[in-house]
């Protein structure tokens, strides 16, 4: 009998995780009161009702409102130890719903002036996942993001910085926000400088913007993987390309619906871009704001998108082979899915 296994047994990689958008209710709540911060009521709401707050950031407006109560939880992160605590929650909340890698999207110019600088507040982030990882187990490794909004050399930086701790557990380089502002070609040397130190190219497109911001990143950025890109559906030459390139799509179907770039689940192009053969990595990118984490992700192509079990396992194997796990851990995770599979429904 089909689609009675359970997708939090699945294993599965996390490839599309933000720092700030990975805390639980409860800390942010907690953190605000111990700091005194005043958190916008619509934010408070959405933490006390566990009703994510009402969002659409198709126009520059509601994307404005978006980043404000995004901004507000941040500013209750302000000590190593509430660096150490999101860590080692978020690693824990992965664990339960099955993941067995990830990889966390995090901007360290946005902690910087609390945690002493660009550096420390990068060794504090990193040592919190080197000790979370160990005594988790669960592999974890951070990509280092710029800000579209800032300018061009500033990512330059933070390049020249992720290359410089890669051995230290920095394995991508992206770049977020909102994509319909500057062009992705004014990032290209920062991306070059990723590139050439070894780390992997990971920009958000195909999101607020359509096909076209897609190619910019394939074509300028020289992506090897793609944050959201569902918008290209919308063009099957650009489909072919990314299936041909086997370019992963870092696709988070709630974080889709609660920003307004589709009406509701069974909206999302789950099935266009799985049956064009792109490779997808279903994330969860903010679960604080957008109410949802990892196996959420795979209930909905299982119950919007009639995903069967069989096929949620290849988005799972897809997930880890868009990953930059190590390949013994690539391994233990794809006989593990394997597994899931062959096993007795419940």
């Amino acid at each position: 009998m089909e689609h009675v296994r359970d997708v939090s047994e699945l294993p599965k990689a996390h490839l599309h995780l933000h720092f700030t958008g990975s805390m639980r209710p409860g800390t942010v709540l907690e953190l605000a009161d111990k700091y005194g911060v005043r958190l916008p009521e619509a934010l408070t709401d959405a933490l006390t009702s566990g009703e994510p707050p009402r969002l659409r950031a198709t126009d520059e407006r509601g994307w404005f409102r978006f980043q404000r109560l995004y901004d507000a939880a941040r500013s209750c992160l302000r000590e190593p130890e509430d660096i150490r605590r999101l860590v080692r929650e978020a690693a824990e909340e992965d664990v339960r719903d099955g993941s067995g890698w990830l990889e966390i999207q995090v901007d360290p110019t946005s902690y910087a002036p609390r945690l002493g600088g660009l550096i420390p507040a990068l060794e504090i982030i990193l040592d919190a996942v080197e000790t979370t990882s160990r005594e988790t187990g669960l592999g974890m490794r951070v990509l280092v993001a710029a800000n579209r909004m800032k300018h061009p050399l500033d990512a330059r930086t933070l390049a020249r910085l992720a290359v410089r701790y890669a051995d230290r557990g920095v394995v991508g380089f992206g770049l977020s926000n909102d994509e319909r502002r500057g062009m992705a070609r004014d990032f290209d040397r920062a991306f070059h400088i990723a590139r050439e130190g070894g780390l992997l190219a990971a920009p958000h497109g195909g999101e607020l913007a359509g096909p076209a911001s897609v190619r910019d990143c394939l074509d300028d950025l020289h992506a090897s993987r793609i944050g959201h890109g569902v918008r290209a559906a919308e063009d099957p030459r650009l489909l072919k390309r990314l299936a041909d390139r086997e370019i992963t799509c870092e696709v988070c179907p709630a974080s889709n619906v609660a920003l307004g770039v589709y009406e509701k689940a069974e909206d999302v192009p789950l099935r266009t871009l799985f049956e064009a053969g792109v490779p997808m990595a279903l994330g969860a990118d903010d679960p604080l704001l957008f109410g949802s984490r990892l196996a959420a992700q795979y209930d909905i192509a299982r119950r919007h998108h009639a995903f069967t079990d069989a096929e949620l396992a290849e988005l799972a194997r897809q997930s880890v082979r868009g990953s930059a796990a190590p390949e013994d851990t690539k391994a233990k995770l794809l006989a593990g899915i394997d597994a899931w599979l062959v096993a007795p429904p419940s």
